[in-house]
């Protein structure tokens, strides 16, 4: 069973996380930040990905803290989930179309975690959110999961609309990557024989 918990805490926050790469995309998502909830539901269902999320955080002084955290926390339990990464696809891409706009993500389970992020907003925030917290959330997440992600929003103008594509995107490429491939169920994707299997791993996984 491809599952993990993972609690992380801080003088900042308090996050407990647990994650099912095998769900149907059930979540229960409490971050105090309302919008990052919604991002976050958004992940679990269209990756089929059974996600709960429950987070405190020093959000009488911003909410950078809690956003980074979760990121982090995730990416974690991603990362144990998936094991020796014997079977999986490893690589998963994907668009998502949403109104206007269309944003594409390209991942890859090497063990280098790395991000690209050609998205941009119009305005700094998104009710009371800051809009510069959802690069910081996705490089958090890749560096935690050890991913090579690359995120690009090709088009849009409404902020709700891009941000909400990209998480999108990043479910269904993330979907795509984790599947396991019953004609090599029982091998590591990589002429090295590694993935690294742990997060933020440095090893040049091939």
């Amino acid at each position: 069973m491809r599952r993990a918990t993972v609690r992380r805490e801080t003088t900042e926050t308090q996050i407990a996380v647990t994650l099912d790469l095998d769900g149907t995309g059930i979540y229960r998502i409490s971050t105090g930040i309302g919008f990052l909830d919604h991002m976050l539901e958004q992940l679990s269902r269209h990756a089929l990905i059974d996600l709960t999320v429950e987070a405190k955080g020093d959000l009488h002084i911003d909410q950078h803290h809690t956003t980074e955290d979760s990121a982090l926390a995730i990416g974690e339990a991603f990362s144990k989930a998936l094991g020796d990464r014997k079977g999986i696809q490893r690589f998963g891409s994907a668009y998502a179309p949403m109104d206007e706009t269309l944003t594409r993500a390209a991942i890859d389970i090497s063990g280098r975690p790395y991000l690209v992020f050609r998205t941009a907003f119009s305005q700094s925030k998104l009710g009371d959110f800051d809009t510069e917290l959802f690069e910081h959330w996705f490089h958090s997440f890749a560096q935690a999961a050890g991913i090579t992600l690359h995120v690009e929003t090709l088009y849009g103008r409404n902020n709700h609309h891009i941000v909400e594509s990209a998480f999108k995107a990043l479910a269904r490429a993330l979907r795509a990557a984790i599947e396991v491939d019953p004609r090599k169920a029982d091998q590591v994707p990589s002429t090295k024989g590694t993935l690294g299997g742990s997060a933020g791993g440095s090893g040049d996984a091939q």
